[in-house]
């Protein structure tokens, strides 16, 4: 039997806001699951809050990203091995199956050679998946080359044994998002699904703005029946403030991706 992959959304645009309020714009726009991005809101780091909300709006959280956003980059202390503890230790207290972190950066080596020799036991151990997410070189205004992520070519990718594939990171990174999807297939456990300008920036926008051939990955990873779960993660900046504008774009995006993974189902 084909499976549909389960459409979350990301709270990561609402991060200015309390929670409950990317939990009411996700039931009201129709999901049925979310991705929460920890941030310095402490509902997003307490699992009892997490489970609380998702039982008050009806919602299952699909994925927990834990704090690796520079934004965010002082919630849960400053070492990633130790983000990643605590984030696998709040999934699992609020049943949640996936958590997201980033590849480690070009000078964190210890944090490098934890990935490689330990998290994918740590991940079976556990028992809660880790995907590590796709990013992108990204360079200092003037600085010689230094770049904060290494190169992100296909040989990054292939030292981690399960990954979240971002379409807009992709295609800041020069990659054609099939060519990608095809070749971590088996590795592939999340998506963060959005549009990008083509501009060699990282722009996160509506599924039918930008110029990714988002259609033809959808309806692969339908065809491929594929098990995991996908995440609309969008830069909503142009329409918070305004419910009816951010209702709108959701509906629009999710109907979008729906009928492409229930097509061929």
């Amino acid at each position: 039997m084909n499976q549909t992959p389960r459409l979350l959304l990301s709270t990561a645009p609402f991060y200015r806001y309390p929670l409950r309020e990317a939990f009411r714009h996700a039931r009201e726009a129709g999901f049925e699951a979310v991705e929460v991005m920890v941030t310095s809101d402490p509902a997003t780091q307490d699992a009892r809050s997490l489970s609380e909300l998702a039982d008050e709006f009806g919602l299952r959280i699909g994925a927990l990203h834990a704090p690796f956003l520079l934004l965010f980059r002082r919630v849960w202390g400053a070492d990633p091995v130790g983000k990643i503890y605590r984030a696998t230790q709040v999934a699992e207290s609020a049943d949640i199956p996936l958590v997201v972190v980033h590849p480690p950066f070009k000078w964190q080596v210890r944090f490098r050679q934890w990935v490689d020799a330990s998290l994918a036991e740590y991940s079976a151990r556990a028992g809660i998946t880790i995907g590590v997410e796709n990013m992108f070189p990204l360079k200092l205004r003037g600085d010689r080359g230094l770049r904060f992520h290494a190169s992100q070519d296909f040989e990054d990718l292939d030292r981690y044994p399960q990954l979240v594939l971002d379409t807009s990171h992709l295609a800041v990174a020069g990659f054609d998002i099939v060519d990608a999807y095809r070749r971590y297939r088996t590795k592939v456990v999340h998506f963060h699904v959005s549009n990008n300008a083509g501009r060699g920036w990282d722009s996160h926008l509506p599924v039918d703005e930008g110029i990714l051939p988002l259609a033809d990955l959808l309806d692969e990873v339908a065809t491929d029946a594929f098990g995991g779960t996908m995440a609309l993660e969008l830069d909503l900046r142009s329409y918070l403030g305004d419910d009816e504008a951010v209702r709108e774009v959701l509906v629009r995006n999710r109907k979008f991706c729906e009928r492409r993974l229930t097509a061929r189902t």
